[in-house]
């Protein structure tokens, strides 16, 4: 069976043509896409990324790699980058993480902003200001996510 593309007029048989698509040529649909994604960049960055970030394929690609020698490593230098990047953090990290090992500060067990119960004890300490390291707001890690989104 021959198709003839109604863009650049050839004439070929199926295989030059995608199925299901068979008034453009490979090409031409190939054009087509390159065309509407160039027009539409600012949604189609917007749309992978959330693919990308939801796709249950790739975060077991990458759990799989943080347990590699590989994956490890590069957690180890991503985490070195990020403390010279910012002592000021680090530093407050370490000071909130000894006052709550020597019990001066409590952990929660409920965020602070939507009260969800964190049975794994993942609550996170959010500073607002590096400055006082004690004082600190405690979210759930879809809320704290949620508050460095949003600045």
């Amino acid at each position: 069976m021959t198709y003839t593309c109604k863009v650049c007029g050839v004439t070929s048989d199926a295989a030059e043509f995608y199925r299901g698509v068979n008034t453009l040529c490979k090409e031409c649909h190939k054009e087509k896409v390159r065309e509407n994604r160039a027009a539409k960049a600012d949604y189609y960055r917007e749309y992978d990324a959330k693919r990308y970030q939801d796709d249950p394929k790739v975060k077991a690609r990458h759990k799989r790699y943080q347990k590699t020698d590989a994956g490890k490593e590069s957690l180890f230098r991503s985490r070195a980058k990020w403390i010279n990047k910012k002592p000021e953090a680090r530093a407050a990290h370490v000071i909130l993480g000894n006052a709550v090992r020597d019990g001066r500060i409590s952990k929660p067990s409920n965020c602070s902003k939507c009260g969800k119960y964190e049975i794994s004890r993942k609550i996170h300490a959010h500073h607002e200001d590096y400055a006082f390291p004690l004082t600190v707001i405690w979210l759930c890690a879809q809320c704290h996510s949620d508050t460095h989104k949003d600045d």
